[in-house]
């Protein structure tokens, strides 16, 4: 997947991923905030990175399993 692809997917889905995550009680609104957070400020920050996916930085904080993220994914792909 080429950086530009992972970058819209990025901004297309992340809102929508933390609202089934948090809906599906994976994670609590306040870790998808910081995690949304955390994802601008990663992409502002270095530029020459492409922007980390929601599920991605959900993971790296333990606040998701990988089980979890495609639980996630599977519905919103739906």
């Amino acid at each position: 997947m080429d950086h530009e692809t992972e970058s819209e997917l990025a901004e297309k889905y992340a809102h929508r991923f933390g609202q089934i995550a948090t809906d599906l009680g994976f994670v609590t609104s306040d870790q998808v905030r910081k995690a949304l957070d955390e994802q601008i400020s990663n992409t502002l920050s270095a530029r020459l990175r492409p922007r980390k996916l929601i599920g991605e930085i959900l993971f790296e904080n333990g606040w998701m399993t990988l089980k979890q993220i495609e639980t996630v994914l599977a519905e919103l792909f739906k």
